[in-house]
């Protein structure tokens, strides 16, 4: 087994670390971590530390000597999923399922079709849910660089974000339209790689045509159509893949 994650506010700079809070009480009370076992520190954001537990005191405060302090570089090329909004906690599903696989960037996506609305106070705590879920995930699959996950867009805006794409694309099953599989997508070696998932009832003329000015293609992943929930994750392990970062 590797060592658990946890998340601290700021990176230890060596010695004795107290995590308490949330966090410490997670490592006393539910992983119940005893002295002499290895852990990790980490922002989240690709700083990290190796520690070993010296004592847990109380409930909630775990003493971590710090052993070693790292960086992880940025990956490249960057991925980033543009999630239009599934119905329900699928939406925390698709988010959970691609932070797992190593996605680097969500993007929720008001799209025309969306039964989902993100509107007022209802969009605020479903964001946060989200990037509760990427954190909780990028926890669990021991990452120490967490996806970001963004405001929600609208269509102009991911159009916007896909015109600034290395390689640009629109995850599409119309049998109508001129598709590429997107195994056999030329990659870019570095930048970034911006991937549009459309809701359940597909991506309207509309959108296509505008993300098609962006220069976004449109490409399928085979012969099956997945759900909007799954196409993201799906997607992204194919590029991690052929990019060589599972290598």
């Amino acid at each position: 087994m590797t060592a658990p994650v946890f998340v601290v506010e700021r990176m230890p700079t060596g010695g004795d670390f107290v995590l308490d809070g949330p966090e410490g009480r997670h490592a006393v009370s539910v992983k119940r971590l005893e002295p002499g076992e290895d852990v990790v520190l980490t922002d989240g954001l690709g700083h990290w530390a190796e520690g070993v537990v010296r004592a847990a005191e109380g409930k909630d405060r775990l003493i971590v000597a710090v052993e070693s302090l790292h960086e992880e570089p940025e990956p490249m090329p960057r991925i980033t999923v543009v999630q239009a909004l599934p119905k329900g906690d699928r939406g925390e599903l698709a988010v959970e399922t691609m932070t797992e696989t190593g996605v680097d960037a969500i993007v929720p996506w008001q799209a025309a079709r969306c039964i989902t609305q993100w509107k007022g106070e209802r969009g605020a705590k479903a964001l946060t849910k989200w990037r509760s879920t990427a954190r909780e995930a990028g926890k669990q699959s021991r990452r120490v660089r967490f996806p970001e996950v963004a405001e929600a867009m609208t269509t102009k805006q991911v159009a916007a974000l896909l015109a600034g794409a290395d390689l640009a694309g629109v995850l599409h099953e119309d049998r109508d339209h001129d598709s590429t599989p997107l195994a056999t997508a030329e990659l870019p070696a570095t930048g970034t790689i911006v991937l549009v998932v459309g809701p359940e009832g597909g991506v309207s003329p509309q959108e296509l045509a505008a993300f098609a000015e962006a220069g976004a293609r449109p490409y399928r992943l085979g012969r099956s159509v997945l759900r909007t929930s799954t196409a993201g994750t799906a997607a992204t392990a194919l590029l991690l893949g052929r990019t060589g970062r599972w290598g």
